[in-house]
């Protein structure tokens, strides 16, 4: 199998329009999101992230207050990019079945190519600020929103036999966020691969026909 390289942040979170972060921030943001994956953000000290981005201690805070703000907007950054995943596949063509399917499989492939990034938006979570902690809750409740509404969509077309949405919504959501816990290159399937079979997997679990 060819070996699937974890996601580039440069990759997940293009520079946007009107975005006037200096190529050093990036840098940071990059340095910060492996040591970070690496070490855990308690192990990690301003000196490794500046080191890895081949900065200075003191450069950093010219960018970023505190290893907790780049946290903050990798976090942010993160959850926001697979909220618009979410809602983008949960509004595509097709049934209600046919909209889950392809929303689990872009979302575990999602978390297999960006494992790195995924691991630290959703197991560092407690490391969050508390306002910062706010606006990523808020992201991750739209998100189980998204899957909630689809699945509930599912229910009233009489495609899934669910006992309770906002359960069956978490189960689908964990599947895939845990795929960045345990992906590496030497997986003997590919993020699509896996995709495919995980979006299987949930349709059995709604109780949808195969």
């Amino acid at each position: 199998m060819t070996r699937t390289p974890s996601t580039p942040i440069a990759d997940l979170w293009p520079t946007l329009p009107g975005d006037a972060r200096p190529e050093a921030a990036h840098r940071l943001l990059q340095a910060a999101v492996a040591s970070f994956a690496e070490r855990g953000f308690h192990a990690t000290t301003t000196r490794d992230i500046a080191t890895a981005a081949g900065m200075s201690p003191a450069a950093l805070y010219i960018h970023y207050q505190s290893k907790a703000a780049l946290l903050a907007e990798i976090s942010q950054a993160g959850h926001a990019a697979t909220l618009a995943l979410v809602r983008r596949a949960a509004a595509g063509e097709g049934d209600p079945a046919q909209r889950m399917r392809g929303l689990v499989e872009q979302f575990t492939a999602w978390h297999a190519r960006a494992r790195t990034v995924g691991r630290v938006v959703n197991y560092e979570l407690h490391a969050l600020p508390e306002d910062a902690y706010a606006v990523v809750a808020a992201l991750r409740l739209d998100i189980e929103r998204e899957v909630s509404a689809l699945i509930e969509a599912g229910v009233a077309a009489g495609a899934f036999q669910v006992a309770e949405v906002r359960t069956a919504a978490r189960a689908v959501t964990s599947l895939g966020i845990d795929v960045s816990r345990w992906y590496t290159d030497r997986s003997t399937e590919t993020p699509e691969e896996l995709g495919r079979r995980y979006g299987e997997l949930v349709l059995r679990m709604l109780g949808a026909e195969l």
